[in-house]
């Protein structure tokens, strides 16, 4: 009971700063230094040497510099025209499809997320294309934006996923094992949200306006050609780290100099624009660190105040199932998701889930895998939806609009997670190929 009473308090304190709008990485640290000392007893001095030895040593993760690395990846593929690209490679490949160019959004968010590292990138890269266009050509309205808000949030699930590197830091797994246990599940979602458009457009053929154009293979050439540069930074990246020749960190680097080296081939390089994707990246890198960094001292915190593992005795006394413990972290995972974004979530509740997941027999990279799936949902509930956000400024359309049109997909990714319990080796098989 003693360690519930200190979670409910440290829960308590988080949700009260979020509340105020203090920064996160500042409310975690003043929450774990509080907690420390109102909790634990310590003096400010022992607090102070516990943060500083945390701070160095996360701070001087080989693994943590992938992450400046990928997004700014992402940045200069954003300002870019490979997105533009991207939906005109994919054309003449969906137009014989059931639903048509509806499929663009969920292809072209598969392809910028193996190589985005992030949701928000994705769903507004490849929105600001296809929002426009779909509409122009008198798609509907609800499915485009239903299916983009859902496969925006592949950034997160498909490698190489910032998140997944948060997640292998934190839980201390290897990253190119998360990597390629994402790489099946994130197929397996792509593939369930173009067939549920397949079927709605079998249904409702009115919701994809009659194609106006065959394609010759001169077309085909072309489109190919188009999607090139999102090939070969999939190819460099992927490969890199699949192969074993780089480690993500390693393979980052090299992709953000394949990226330079295709704007250059592309005549969209300019020392401006390298500017401003470096300043974008520092932006976002330094929010991420500094919220990784806060999230350790919580989780080194939490340790001294014995908290995890008392709640995962106490559950363990429950004598869970390993379905039903899944289905309680499920509702757990979408209750947070409605508040927070997707790297705040786990690093405030792995301290907790992760012990418990252990306990219960679950794999850990399996658990990464669910995990992320459950912070993308996250991504398009209101009133903390990021993806919904994005669609909001990029169509005017009201948020909770929005929501409802990603309703079917929201569903779809349920079933997605459902079918994860009952196959694992969607997740496992992988990482089992290439590795063990």
């Amino acid at each position: 009971m003693d360690a519930l009473l200190s979670a409910g308090l440290v829960l308590a304190l988080i949700f009260l700063f979020l509340g105020m709008g203090v920064w996160i990485f500042v409310g975690l640290l003043f929450v774990s230094g509080a907690s420390l000392a109102l909790v634990a007893g310590m003096d400010i001095q022992r607090i102070g040497t516990i943060a500083a030895n945390i701070v160095y040593r996360y701070s001087s993760t080989w693994e943590l510099a992938a992450i400046p690395m990928f997004i700014w990846m992402g940045e200069i593929i954003f300002r870019t025209d490979i997105s533009d690209r991207i939906f005109r490679g994919l054309t003449p490949f969906v137009n014989w499809l059931p639903g048509r160019l509806l499929h663009t959004n969920v292809l072209g968010c598969t392809m910028f997320a193996a190589v985005s590292g992030s949701s928000a990138a994705t769903a507004a890269t490849v929105g600001k294309i296809t929002t426009s266009e779909l509409s122009r050509r008198g798609y509907d309205q609800a499915l485009s934006l239903g299916s983009l808000a859902g496969a925006g949030s592949f950034g997160l699930l498909i490698p190489p996923s910032i998140v997944m590197i948060v997640y292998g830091i934190l839980a201390e797994v290897s990253i190119s094992r998360l990597f390629a246990a994402g790489v099946l599940p994130g197929i397996m979602i792509a593939f369930l949200f173009s067939a549920y458009i397949v079927f709605r457009a079998v249904m409702k053929p009115e919701i994809a306006p009659k194609a106006d154009t065959q394609f010759d293979l001169r077309q085909f050439g072309a489109a190919f050609v188009d999607l090139l540069p999102i090939i070969s930074l999939m190819v460099i990246v992927l490969g890199a780290i699949y192969s074993g020749i780089a480690t993500p960190s390693e393979a980052a680097a090299v992709g953000v100099f394949g990226a330079i080296v295709i704007t250059v081939f592309l005549r969209q390089f300019s020392f401006s624009m390298l500017v401003r994707t470096l300043l974008g990246a520092v932006v976002s890198s330094a929010m991420i660190c500094s919220i990784l960094v806060a999230a350790a001292f919580l989780s080194t915190a939490m340790g001294y105040l014995h908290i995890p593992t008392e709640i995962a005795h106490a559950i363990g006394e429950l004598q869970l199932s390993p379905e039903m413990l899944i289905v309680v972290l499920t509702l757990f995972y979408l209750v947070l998701g409605l508040f927070l974004d997707g790297v705040s979530i786990i690093v405030m509740s792995l301290p907790i889930t992760l012990p418990l997941a252990l306990q219960a027999g679950i794999d850990p990279v399996w658990f990464g895998i669910f995990l992320i799936v459950t912070v993308e949902l996250g991504q398009i509930t209101p009133p903390v939806g990021f993806n919904l956000f994005i669609l909001q400024s990029l169509t005017g359309q009201p948020v909770g609009r929005v929501a409802l049109y990603a309703l079917p997909f929201f569903i779809l990714m349920l079933g997605a997670i459902a079918l994860l319990v009952w196959f694992p080796e969607i997740a496992l098989w992988l990482p089992g190929v290439l590795y063990d």
